[in-house]
């Protein structure tokens, strides 16, 4: 029987008609690239194929008329499948899913009769890519379209609602190319997307049209014509438009895709525990496994789980990974395997810390409860610090020394007095820029953690490592715990961002990026006392006495930014009078707070006594008294009782 009915938003005007519908209908008009074309030309695309068309419609429709009177069936000749789908056609079986496509468009097809259904054996049976109606918008499509363009999104509209969306739930919203009709059949292999996604999507959809009829059987050897061919490839170059972004990007991102799911684990998988710092990036995320730069043995973690467990840069992860089968990816592209189970985070379980604070929210407090570094008589270092430059926690100190004056000594001095005065503190050692060496005989002596990056790194794995050591330092405030940093130095880190970070054009004098200096000031200000409990402690040392411009820069722009800092001089090192210290220039603010009253008024008298002084006699003056007592006690008690004055040069 003749399809008569006239497709939806035929008839109004064409200039009032939406691009959308434009395209749906230069689809039913066999107009190739019409998704290329702007409105203005696609309407006079339109018109000229209505006016070619028109007297091939009449021609066809008396053909038409003569078999709707005949009852036996009628062979199909050659220039009858050549019709236009859109004007003359043979009614096939009616199927379920074809049934749901005419209840979903505006004009529903009429039903088959008993007389054509009697007569369908005898006509080749055709597939929904061969039999293709032009998309009806019924009332649900406007109000999607509506919904569409109170967001935005009226220029991308999806084509064949009712076929896209047989099956598929709401979630699911994919655009779906309605294929011209066929023309003339020839053989033709079925094409197989390339991309998983695709496939899925789809070739899903377009092999449920073609089983039709066979029980969900997938047809092998399906005839499809050139036609055909040719708009299944529009469809392709339309979704690779998409993929590449801008208008077309993918919309499956915080829809519930494969990406978004929760590995499974089955029961024949065997675990292997993995454990490490996170590493949060731009677009995934890594559990370093082999300390705090990238490595082989990395596990992959997606964002959907660090968004499900709040995971933050440096927290300490420990998993388990699937192991892989014999054989598994040996020609695949993935290299990383993925965490598909969490046991703890940050020693806790993977619930607790959703519940912690943000480290940027904490309240910053002056120091108040002290860190003792005086261990034993011989450290006369850590000794004069104790008094003369006290640190507690939350102090932000500087170290400021120059070349070959014993600053590495003074910071494995200290951080051996806080490892063993204060064994509930975690300590870190971040060393930049270091020797080998150095490195090593840092990690064999101080009992704390030890993080490192050597001069013969590139610049950017320096900046990471001292990125993720401050995170996980922040973790581990966030906790309450309280934490201890001993940076070395200032100096090299804003070296290696002045040589990663990209130039911003505000050229400091020495050749400092002025963008290399944030970064660092961001390092050094995140140590803080906070109120409810936990403290982050940054001692960083900070190089002067070279005659280098940019170490001058690197130190004027973090002048007043500490609380604390203590001053080595070359001219008494050259001495070899050790410590190093001067005393004049090493202070700390609001000292009152860490010393108790007798250490306050004993020491101020010290540095009244020794005011005027030249630097490398009062140091000796002091370092006698110091030699003579066995502890800080003993030393203030002997000043009290004849107080320490500046020897004359």
């Amino acid at each position: 029987m003749t399809d008569t009915t006239p497709i939806a938003g035929q008839e109004a005007p064409l200039t009032s008609m939406k691009v959308a519908d434009l395209q749906a209908l230069a689809a039913g008009l066999q107009i190739r690239g019409a998704r290329s074309l702007r409105k203005g030309a696609l309407i006079e695309a339109i018109e000229a194929a209505r006016t070619s068309a028109e007297p091939e419609a009449v021609a066809a429709e008396a053909p038409a008329e003569a078999v709707e009177e005949q009852s036996a069936p009628v062979e199909p000749s050659a220039p009858e499948a050549e019709a236009p789908a859109f004007a003359v056609d043979e009614t096939p079986a009616v199927t379920e899913d074809d049934r749901t496509e005419a209840a979903a468009s505006e004009a529903p097809a009429p039903e088959a009769t008993e007389a054509e259904q009697s007569s369908s054996p005898s006509v080749p049976e055709l597939s929904l890519d061969d039999l293709v109606l032009p998309p009806a918008r019924g009332e649900a499509s406007e109000q999607d379209d509506a919904r569409d363009e109170d967001q935005g999104r009226a220029g991308q509209r999806k084509r064949g609602r009712g076929r896209g969306r047989r099956g598929r739930g709401a979630d699911n919203e994919q655009s779906t190319d309605s294929a011209e009709p066929a023309a003339k059949q020839e053989e033709a292999p079925a094409e197989q997307s390339s991309d998983a996604q695709d496939d899925e999507q789809q070739g899903g959809r377009r092999q449920r049209g073609r089983s039709r009829g066979r029980g969900g059987e997938q047809a092998q050897g399906r005839t499809e014509t050139p036609q055909a061919q040719d708009a299944q490839s529009d469809d392709e170059t339309d979704e690779q438009r998409r993929s590449r972004g801008g208008r077309y990007r993918d919309r499956k991102r915080g829809r519930g895709g494969a990406e978004d799911t929760e590995p499974e684990i089955a029961a024949d998988d065997v675990l292997l525990p993995i454990a490490g710092i996170l590493d949060v990036l731009d677009n995934y995320a890594f559990v370093r496994t082999s300390g705090y730069l990238p490595g082989p043995n990395d596990v992959y973690v997606s964002l959907a789980q660090v968004k499900k467990y709040q995971l933050r840069k440096g927290d300490a992860v420990v998993g388990a990974i699937r192991q892989p089968r014999e054989g598994e990816n040996q020609h695949g592209r993935q290299k990383f395997n993925a965490i598909v189970r969490f046991d703890a985070i940050n020693g806790q379980s993977p619930e607790e810390p959703r519940q912690r604070p943000d480290f940027d929210s904490l309240t910053a407090l002056y120091p108040q409860e002290r860190l003792r570094l005086e261990t034993s008589e011989d450290r006369v270092a850590t000794r004069l610090m104790d008094l003369f430059a006290p640190i507690g926690k939350g102090t932000r100190g500087l170290i400021v020394a120059p070349p070959k004056s014993g600053k590495s000594i003074v910071l494995e001095q200290v951080a051996a007095a806080v490892a063993k005065n204060s064994p509930d503190v975690h300590l870190m050692v971040v060393l930049i820029d270091e020797r080998p060496e150095e490195v090593t005989h840092m990690q064999r002596t101080i009992q704390g953690e030890v993080v490192a990056a050597t001069f013969d790194l590139p610049a950017d794995d320096q900046t990471t490592v001292a990125e993720l050591a401050i995170e996980r330092a922040k973790r581990l405030v966030e906790l309450g715990h309280d934490v201890v940093v001993l940076l070395d130095g200032v100096t090299q880190l804003c070296r290696a961002y002045n040589l990663a970070a990209p130039a911003s054009g505000r050229i400091l004098p020495g050749g400092v990026d002025a963008s290399a200096l944030t970064p660092v000031r961001r390092f050094f200000g995140s140590a803080k006392n906070v109120e409810n409990g936990g403290s982050l402690t940054i001692l960083a040392t900070a190089m002067i006495g070279t005659g280098s411009k940019t170490e001058d820069t690197i130190l004027e722009s973090f002048a007043g930014t500490g609380n604390m800092e203590l001053r080595l001089s070359r001219d008494i090192a050259d001495k070899r009078v050790f410590p190093a210290i001067d005393i004049s220039h090493s202070q700390t603010l609001r000292e009152e707070q860490l010393l108790t009253p007798q250490e306050v008024e004993a020491t101020w008298s010290i540095r009244r006594g020794l005011t005027g002084g030249n630097a490398l006699l009062s140091l000796e003056a002091v370092l006698a008294r110091v030699a003579s007592t066995t502890t800080n006690a003993e030393f203030l008690a002997s000043v009290a009782k004849q107080p320490i004055r500046a020897a004359k040069a």
